[in-house]
């Protein structure tokens, strides 16, 4: 089965709607404040309030608190919530009826321990950094492989991947989606049309 692709990191109605008819099956909009990616909920609503309906939208949050991410949820109709900070049980049960994807900095083999039972309803595997939540634009150690693909829970894989690697990366991992973001850009929160065109042909070819 084809993995579907998510474009993370979307500013701008243009990138958006390019990466939406270049196939992407997920786009994400960062609602962390320290990131360079981030987007006010105003402008996300108006972007996802145009964008066709075959597109799942998506909401990162960084250790926000859950009424907030309730709140932005709702009002700009995403489709999942993605968790990068150190969100744990009782955060999940606050955000019962939500969907959930929980990102995971994967560290070594012991970061893989346990993902089976966290409440959430996909997995995002991403590169370990002491300084960032995400988007390094640097891969984990792909040697993981073996153990990822024991995992029975849905999974994504994300960190360091471009057009020129995420064919290597599904073959690999089998995994139900990739997630790119800074391997498509020309700048942080731009994308570079004709790598997200690559990106999305080279993942699911």
């Amino acid at each position: 089965m084809k993995p579907k692709v998510k474009i993370c990191g979307i500013t701008n109605i243009k990138d958006a709607i390019e990466a939406s008819w270049s196939g992407a099956d997920l786009l994400g909009f960062v609602f962390f404040k320290k990131s360079k990616r981030y987007i006010i909920p105003q402008k996300a609503k108006e972007i996802i309030d145009i964008l066709p309906p075959f597109v799942l939208k998506v909401g990162l949050f960084v250790n926000e608190k859950t009424p907030t991410v309730k709140r932005i949820a709702k009002y700009c109709k995403l489709d999942f919530v993605q968790l990068h900070g150190d969100e744990g049980a009782n955060y999940f049960k606050k955000l019962k009826g939500l969907r959930i994807i929980k990102a995971i900095r994967l560290k070594d083999k012991m970061s893989l321990r346990n993902l089976e039972d966290l409440a959430c309803d996909l997995i995002l595997l991403d590169n370990y950094s002491a300084s960032e939540f995400g988007g390094t634009g640097k891969k984990f150690d792909w040697m993981l492989a073996k153990e990822i693909k024991k995992l029975k829970k849905p999974y994504i894989i994300s960190g360091g991947l471009t057009p020129y690697n995420v064919n290597k990366a599904v073959k690999m991992f089998s995994p139900y989606a990739v997630d790119v973001s800074s391997g498509v850009e020309k700048k942080p929160g731009k994308k570079d049309k004709i790598l997200v065109k690559e990106f999305i042909k080279n993942a699911k070819k």
